[in-house]
């Protein structure tokens, strides 16, 4: 059987409505929001009676999709927001954008901290990383025609 494609990237976070319009701002699109609980939902995922509110957030083409969550059942049980780049796992999402500067400057307005700066990847790329909502790790490139 042939992989299909990634349907999405979930995060994690505490302010639901504060990552929305974080991601909002980046250039997403709100796809819809929704309640999940009961323990049909927690067979899934191991961890029994679960409530959770989802967003799904959906990339302008269309192709890539973050399921932001907010966990009200059972309580969070770790957090890895501020764990530095070489931390074993998952680490990051990057985002390919027009213009990085702009893209910065409107993020930054948001909250956003840019984590060291931006960087030019031959005559190729312009990127940096930066911690959004919550601390939240999110890679932006700029690719250079």
């Amino acid at each position: 059987m042939t992989l299909k494609r990634m349907d999405n990237v979930g995060i994690v976070v505490e302010d639901l409505d504060g990552a929305i319009e974080f991601f909002c701002e980046l250039g997403l699109e709100l796809e819809g929001r929704a309640d999940i609980e009961g323990e049909w939902a927690g067979r899934v995922t191991g961890l029994g009676d679960q409530r959770v509110e989802i967003a799904m957030m959906r990339t302008p083409d269309g192709h890539s999709r973050i399921e932001l969550s907010r966990f009200l059942r059972p309580n969070v049980v770790a957090d890895h927001r501020n764990a530095p780049v070489n931390a074993l796992g998952y680490l990051r999402v990057m985002f390919a954008v027009e213009n990085i500067d702009e893209t910065l400057e409107r993020l930054c307005n948001r909250g956003a901290k840019l984590v060291d700066e931006v960087v030019q990847y031959k005559d190729t790329y312009r990127l940096c990383y930066i911690r959004g909502p919550e601390g939240l790790l999110i890679g932006l490139a700029q690719e250079l025609n």
